[in-house]
């Protein structure tokens, strides 16, 4: 059997006006999870619109697409395309979730959920020539006994973090803004692996560097201890996402850097209280946001954060209060957002109640425009608001600002030149990229997530890991990879 699986680009990854870089971070792994389902004749080829051409003069048997908000519609063309050829088409992800009926308008098939336990059934089906229009993961869901993700279907050398993982699924807490929640709905809507298939899978990973996009990756406690035991010794540099809740609360983050831990994506969202009760981030509500920042420094964890604008409580100064903030406290890099109420959300059908969606175009659902009515500004003042704090932070006087917040030279040394080389050289990002040399930059990654440590004269603060027993960032409060 012929089966192509694709992972359509996004819109503005399409655009002229937007960064490669950002599109060639990590390679899709939810499609080569998929893969590892099919038998080992099958004729499979896994294609990433994004960092690669995508013909469409071939005629599997069976395409699988995935699809995210922004990609919706050419994922439809592209699945009406390949069924006017007679090809079975299939549809996953996130947005065929939110808008099932939508999708199943372009495709044979739809899964609704995560794709492990429902893939195998629709496998089955499809074999004996009998597959259902709708499949929907409900009970059961487990990560134990996967077959390993056909990681040589991914072509390496096109992707700067090819070493990603994704060691659990799914989010502990509840944000109204992000519509995981819809994806998890009727089962369980947060589960990891064994810690010991965690670690297999790790140890069979080349290099150091490791990204781990779990969107919460201290969200089990006891399994992120276990983990981050059981990696301490491999010489790993890692980097991952969690809450400012679970930064703060023992002394699990000492345990993470210990075992690699360089660099983390926090989600700050927002400074008001109102704003966090409205979108259910409850986790936060008590949370020091300056104290998290300082331990993190203090370990020689380097700080990506994310904001959210546009919450039914900001005002015209919420832009240049959460950049000076950012760079007071010592944030290495920003990923901004304009608040995108998506469908399937508690937001989303908040403001549709309200009469305040303003366009269902979903291209323009990428978190850069205003798709709403916001309740203290106009779309035009927040948008402007957006595009200027993006400005602001990556000015070189505030990289330089952020840099000098640290207590120890080697760490300002790395906050300036990671913060510097996500966004002031472009240029050099598509030179590379063009020539397919992404790979020969990993040294250079690794270089700067090296560990901190406080030399004899460098400063109060120490970046020495404690522990008592032992994006250029990916937009990781709105899921577009």
């Amino acid at each position: 059997m012929k089966v192509k699986l694709i992972l359509t680009a996004l819109t503005e990854a399409k655009s002229p006006f937007f960064r490669p870089i950002k599109y060639s971070l990590f390679p899709p792994l939810g499609l080569a999870t998929l893969a590892a389902f099919l038998d080992d004749d099958d004729e499979v080829e896994l294609i990433d619109d994004h960092v690669e051409a995508l013909r469409t003069d071939d005629c599997p048997d069976l395409v699988i697409i995935q699809v995210y908000i922004t990609s919706a519609y050419r994922s439809y063309a592209l699945a009406d395309h390949y069924r006017a050829k007679g090809c079975h088409v299939a549809l996953g992800g996130l947005h065929v979730t939110s808008c099932p009926d939508e999708a199943a308008a372009h495709a044979d098939t739809v899964f609704l959920g995560p794709g492990e336990q429902t893939f195998p059934a629709f496998l089955s089906d499809f074999r004996n020539g009998e597959p259902k229009a709708r499949y929907v993961s409900t009970a059961g869901r487990t990560l134990a006994g996967l077959p390993l993700v056909r990681r040589d279907l991914i072509r390496r050398e096109r992707y700067l973090v090819p070493n990603s993982i994704v060691v659990s699924r799914g989010c502990p807490q509840h944000c109204g803004f992000c519509y995981k929640d819809a994806f998890f709905e009727g089962g369980r809507g947060f589960y990891t692996q064994a810690v010991d298939d965690a670690l297999h899978d790790i140890e069979g990973l080349p290099g150091r560097h490791l990204y781990f996009l779990d969107d919460h990756l201290f969200g089990n406690r006891p399994f992120a201890a276990a983990l981050f035991e059981g990696m301490r010794g491999m010489g790993r540099l890692f980097q991952g996402a969690a809450t400012v809740d679970s930064v703060l609360r023992g002394d699990l983050v000492e345990r993470a850097a210990e075992a690699g831990l360089r660099s983390l994506f926090v989600g700050f969202e927002t400074f008001s209280p109102e704003n966090l009760r409205d979108c259910n981030k409850k986790q936060n509500l008590a949370a020091d946001y300056a104290a998290a920042a300082r331990r993190l420094s203090d370990l020689g964890i380097m700080i990506n954060g994310s904001f959210v604008f546009g919450m039914d409580h900001d005002d015209e100064d919420v832009f240049a209060r959460t950049v000076e903030w950012a760079v007071e406290n010592g944030i290495t890099t920003a990923t901004f957002h304009i608040q995108t109420p998506y469908p399937g959300t508690a937001l989303y059908r908040q403001l549709d109640a309200e009469g305040r969606i303003s366009t269902r175009n979903w291209d323009l659902y990428d978190t850069r425009h205003v798709v709403y009515a916001p309740a203290r500004l106009d779309a035009g003042t927040l948008k402007a608001g957006y595009q200027r704090a993006y400005r602001e932070f990556y000015r070189w006087r505030n990289i330089a600002g952020g840099a000098l917040s640290h207590g120890t030279a080697k760490h300002r040394a790395k906050h300036f030149f990671y913060a510097a080389g996500w966004k002031k050289f472009e240029p050099l990002w598509d030179v590379v990229i063009r020539a397919r040399r992404l790979g020969a930059m990993t040294p250079l990654l690794e270089a700067v997530l090296s560990k901190v440590t406080a030399g004899k004269g460098e400063g109060s603060n120490t970046a020495v890991v404690r522990s008592n027993s032992a994006d250029g960032e990916p937009d990781r409060p709105y899921p577009v990879r």
